[in-house]
């Protein structure tokens, strides 16, 4: 018997016809000493099984026991880690450390509790911000006091909420492996809820995916030898087709509706200082070096002098070309993507558009951001109108609304066209943002982490819309992103650029991979980890803030 069961347990909120079931006859045993790994997406219920596991929730019906005793309330003995941080704004780091050690141990000795405390921020890596408050640490340092504080009371099981959902993608990677040496540590038994598939296999002994409709579904054993190296990983046939298995099963059970509609595009000219004589506005464009930046600088004045942010960066791209951009927190890759846009001024060196100079805003050029910048009030298809009308001033109001009804079925919006933005999903109003990107008609689409907000699987079935639509109209696109596998799936050549400031471009990686793409059938191809490895090389050469012995000459490679 496990140290923790749920015996045919399931969860409710709400009566009668506001009922609603969140968990479905769950049976978990979770082993002392063991590493469990629960994966599943956001509405699946996951935070609600944790709650149930922690005592802040009862079951509707069936059984929740540790160590054999029913779990009728919180008890330190079960320690949980939240995905937000929940620290009190006027105590330091020892502060909100110290304040789990009176509550749980009010009998102990000062000094005993001052070097328990001290012993758990400096595990944590933080003993050089103990006297800080929340408000002076980082994210990724927040949440570090977060699992301090949960580790200070003792627990025989930690329980971790999504604990790294919020934090940016190198931050979340060292924060795991921070949790992995502790847990290694001390072997307590760990319950893990996160929709990422690589934070999973990296950390368990065991997964188990949550399906949609509230139930526990497949079951996967990790067997890797600990402890596990990311980079290592990346090379290793286990990893991969452990990988590859998970992400099959969740899009199985997880992406079951799939882009529809049948409407036709209307034959409109869109207008971008193209003359009206002009029968078909893709006519007469440059093909290459359609997009050219030239020594392009950004430098910000600061009180201290000139602060220069992106330094020479050069890049060429021919019309139709998909590039990705990546890099660390901080290199640049936004100021690039708003120069580009016309949104933010260039300081120095140019950027040209079909061989015109980008100034200012224009329609010509769309930008989708990580947040969708909706109207609330308008529904989803006034929101796509709102540019529509702009850019196809020629076209009857009939034509417009095909384009506009066009793209929203393009994203499998067909069914909530006329919902106001306001009850939309964040997913959902991404795709409107999408739509209305593509609707314009743009010579160049600039997309701006369009689906960091997101979780895993909105983000998967996302790209895959992005890649469906981008097929039909082959938009010259550059897109920002932290992620690695997403750089990959998308781009024909994806750049990377090195730390700022003085940020330019370090490498940049041919990606030769047949189109169109899927996640799954990539995750299959045999030169799909030999780019990922190019990639991961690079940002971990850049991982600790490090600057280039001397500035790199930007070098394209391909697999072999």
């Amino acid at each position: 018997m496990g140290i923790l069961q749920l015996k045919d347990v399931s969860k409710s909120f709400g009566e009668g016809t506001y009922r609603t079931d969140v968990l479905k006859d769950i049976n978990l045993d979770v082993q002392e000493g063991e590493f469990l790994v629960v994966l599943g997406f956001s509405g699946t219920g996951k935070t609600t099984l944790i709650n149930l596991m922690a005592g802040l929730e009862s079951p509707t019906s069936g059984t929740a026991t540790f160590k054999g005793a029913a779990i009728k309330e919180p008890n330190p003995e079960r320690g949980v880690i939240f995905q937000s941080y929940s620290l009190l704004p006027w105590l330091t780091v020892t502060g909100n450390v110290q304040l789990a050690v009176d509550t749980v141990f009010p009998d102990m000795p000062k000094v005993e509790k001052a070097e328990k405390v001290a012993h758990f921020v400096k595990m944590v890596g933080l003993s050089h911000a103990a006297s800080r408050r929340p408000a002076e640490l980082s994210g990724g340092m927040r949440q570090r006091v977060n699992v301090a504080r949960a580790l200070v009371m003792n627990p025989e099981m930690l329980l971790l909420d999504e604990p790294l959902s919020a934090l940016d993608a190198l931050t979340r990677a060292n924060l795991a492996d921070e949790i992995e040496r502790i847990w290694q540590a001390d072997q307590k038994t760990c319950v893990l809820i996160t929709n990422d598939v690589d934070e999973a296999i990296i950390l368990a002994d065991r997964i188990i995916a949550l399906n949609p409709d509230g139930t526990l579904g497949q079951e996967f054993k990790v067997t890797l030898p600990r402890p596990r190296d990311r980079m290592e990983m990346n090379s290793n046939d286990t990893f991969k087709r452990l990988r590859a298995e998970v992400t099959k099963h969740l899009m199985d059970v997880g992406i079951e509706a799939k882009v529809e509609g049948t409407r036709g595009l209307p034959s409109v000219t869109p207008i971008h200082g193209v003359p009206a004589a002009v029968k078909d506005a893709q006519e007469g464009l440059i093909d290459n070096r359609f997009l050219d930046f030239s020594q392009l600088h950004k430098v910000y004045p600061t009180p201290k002098g000139p602060l220069t942010v992106v330094e020479d960066f050069d890049l060429k791209i021919d019309r139709g070309e998909f590039i990705s951009l990546i890099g660390h927190s901080g290199c640049g890759k936004s100021t690039v993507l708003t120069m580009a846009a016309g949104l933010n001024e260039i300081s120095k060196g140019a950027i040209k558009l079909d061989g015109r100079h980008v100034e200012g805003a224009d329609p010509e050029r769309a930008v989708v951001f990580q947040s969708p910048n909706l109207f609330p009030w308008l529904t989803a298809k006034e929101n796509v109108a709102v540019g529509v009308d702009k850019v196809y001033p020629r076209a009857s109001q009939a034509e417009r609304q095909d384009v506009v009804e066009y793209y929203l079925e393009r994203v499998g919006l067909a069914d909530a066209m006329d919902k106001p933005a306001s009850d939309l999903s964040n997913g959902m109003q991404q795709r409107v943002g999408i739509a209305r990107a593509f609707a314009l008609s743009p010579k160049l689409l600039l997309l701006d982490e369009p689906f960091g907000m997101l979780d895993s699987l909105t983000r998967w079935e996302l790209q895959e819309v992005l890649m469906e639509v981008w097929s039909r109209t082959k938009v010259t696109a550059i897109c920002v992103t932290h992620d690695v596998d997403e750089a990959i799936l998308l781009a024909d050549r994806v750049v990377m650029m090195t730390n700022g400031p003085q940020a330019t471009i370090g490498k940049i990686v041919n990606v030769d991979l047949p189109r169109p793409r899927t996640r799954k059938a990539l995750l299959e191809h045999p030169d799909y980890y030999k780019y990922r490895q190019d990639v991961l090389d690079f940002l971990e050469e850049y991982e600790h803030g490090a600057k280039p012995k001397s500035k790199p000459a930007p070098k394209a490679i391909a697999a072999e």
